[in-house]
């Protein structure tokens, strides 16, 4: 018996206190009786906080997703390059498939590249300008001292030339493949450049790779790709 009457004194309790602090009753008089008007707190709603959240955050979330992808995509890239002239990628992958494996991981890399620049015009916590973008050192954001030297906006900067050594490969190889194979080549080598301007850009911009599991992830690929470059450099020597 006293089980129940203190539930039903819980009950009561929690009642009054939830009709007070959620709805503002009103009283009002009519024809002698008395009606009770319940009126809703103002102010947004959850969906609508939540909708307004998403529309000023957006960018951020593109910009971060696609820079993971595209540093994911180039590690892959370069290590089925380096794997198609040493010969070790096609213990796994018949050679036009490892071809198109190929190609279609750099088609994926500049796609993610793109989509990383392009968000970037639209963020509201590192807003950056189109020319910021295009210009190495012209914007503002995190700059960096190296050995006790001002270097400016460097890491920024690495990611702009990065930029632009992703396009010069993208379109010899389109053209120049088959037409001109030695300058298409020479060219070619600028992606170990690009993936050294990404890896630093990465590893001190990157906002999944400050800490945790993706940061060492990065540094181990890092090395990983060092060390498949050497390997190659050496067959290169001694073939």
């Amino acid at each position: 018996m006293r089980k129940i009457i203190f539930a039903w004194a819980l009950i009561s309790i929690f009642g009054t206190l939830g009709s007070t602090f959620a709805f503002k009753p009103v009283m009002a008089e009519s024809n002698g009786s008395s009606n009770i008007i319940v009126q809703p707190i103002p102010g947004p709603t959850v969906g609508e906080k939540l909708a307004e959240r998403t529309k000023a955050s957006w960018p951020w979330y593109v910009t971060r997703a696609s820079g993971l992808v595209a540093a994911a995509s180039l590690v892959i890239l370069l290590l089925s390059g380096i794997g198609q002239v040493t010969g070790y990628t096609f213990r796994f992958l018949e050679p036009l498939t490892a071809w198109a494996t190929h190609r279609a991981l750099g088609i994926t890399f500049a796609i993610a590249v793109f989509l990383h620049i392009f968000a970037l015009l639209f963020d509201h916590f590192a807003p950056f300008t189109i020319w910021q973008v295009l210009i190495p050192w012209l914007s503002d954001y995190r700059p960096a001292t190296v050995f006790g030297i001002h270097v400016g906006t460097l890491y920024v900067a690495l990611g702009v030339l990065a930029f632009y050594g992703v396009i010069i490969v993208m379109i010899s190889s389109y053209i120049w493949l088959e037409k001109k194979p030695k300058l298409w080549k020479l060219l070619h080598l600028l992606s170990y450049i690009i993936m050294l301007f990404v890896f630093i850009h990465a590893l001190y911009l990157g906002t999944d790779l400050v800490h945790g599991v993706f940061r060492w992830v990065w540094i181990i690929s890092g090395y990983l790709l060092v060390a498949a470059t050497v390997h190659r450099l050496y067959r290169a020597r001694t073939t």
